[in-house]
C-alpha cells in the first residue's frame, strides 16, 4: 500500500535482540498505522544467524522483509539499501533505529506523529530538554557530545543531536538525496544525512528521547569510525 511507514532495521550479529526488536516495533507501528505499515531488516551477512532469525520472522509475518547484503561494509551502505528498498516500494514514511534496544521502540509514535504533524524530518534527540542518555561512561558521553557540537559549528546548524540514529523521514526528503553522492559509511551518516535535508530547506524537528546502552551483543561504535566524523565534516561544508 502507498504511503506505508516503513522501519529500517540494520543488523551485523543482533541474534540476541533481532527478534525481539521487531516484535515490539510491530506492536506500536500496528498501533499507531493500522493500514499498514513494513520492518525491513537489512542484514550484513551476521555469521551469528541474525540473518536466518529474520527470513523465519519474515516467513511468519506479512509486515516483515529481509534485505541480506553479502558483507558488512558499513551503517551508511546498509541503511542507503534499505531506503531504496522501501522508497521503490511505495513507502511515504521511512524511519530508522538501531537494533540493540538503546532506542525505545515505543517513541516511533512521537517520531511519525511529528513528520504527521508538519516535519518533513523528526530525529529523536538526546540533547534537548527532556532528552539524555544512561547508562554510559565518561568517555562514550564526551564523544557523542563532543562529535554533536564540532559537527553543529563546523555545519552552521541549530540541530542539537547530529549524531542520532534514530529518525523518521518524509519521503520526499530521501528523494531529494542524491545516494550515490552520499559520501559517509559510519558515524558521519547521520550527520550528513541531517545537512542535507536542512541545505535542501525541508524542515527538521527534535523529539526528545533517552538513549540506553545495548543490554546484549556488542557495540560497534570504534575510533575509526569516530575519526571519520572528523575529517569528512569539513568537507560537507566546504565541498
Amino acid at each position: 500500500m502507498s504511503g506505508e511507514p516503513w522501519l529500517i532495521l540494520p543488523t551485523y550479529n543482533e541474534a540476541e535482540n533481532v527478534q525481539a526488536i521487531v516484535a515490539a516495533s510491530g506492536e506500536v507501528l500496528a498501533r499507531v498505522a493500522p493500514d499498514g505499515y513494513r520492518v525491513l531488516i537489512v542484514d550484513d551477512g551476521s555469521p551469528d544467524g541474525t540473518g536466518a532469525l529474520a527470513d523465519r520472522m519474515a516467513d511468519a509475518h506479512t509486515w516483515v522483509e529481509v534485505l541480506h547484503r553479502a558483507e558488512k561494509s558499513g551503517i551508511g551502505p546498509a541503511y542507503l539499501a534499505g531506503f531504496r528498498h522501501a522508497l521503490d516500494r511505495g513507502a511515504g514514511y521511512v524511519m530508522e533505529m538501531d537494533s540493540d534496544f538503546s532506542h525505545d521502540p515505543a517513541d516511533l509514535a512521537r517520531l511519525l506523529e511529528a513528520v504527521r504533524d508538519g516535519a518533513d524530518l523528526a530525529l529523536g534527540s538526546r540533547y534537548v530538554p527532556g532528552g539524555g542518555v544512561s547508562d554510559w561512561g565518561v568517555l562514550r558521553r564526551f564523544i557523542s557530545e563532543g562529535g554533536s557540537t564540532y559537527a553543529r559549528l563546523v555545519l552552521g546548524l541549530g540541530v542539537r543531536d547530529l549524531t542520532g540514529g534514530f529518525k523518521c523521514f518524509r519521503r520526499e526528503v530521501l528523494e531529494s538525496i542524491h545516494f550515490d553522492s552520499v559520501r559517509s559509511r559510519g558515524y558521519a551518516f547521520q550527520v550528513e544525512l541531517t545537512y542535507r535535508t536542512v541545505q535542501a530547506g525541508f524542515a527538521v524537528v527534535e523529539v526528545p528521547i533517552v538513549f540506553r546502552d545495548r543490554q546484549h551483543g556488542t557495540s560497534k561504535m570504534s575510533w575509526r569510525i569516530a575519526a571519520e566524523a572528523m575529517w569528512l565534516v569539513p568537507r560537507l561544508r566546504f565541498r
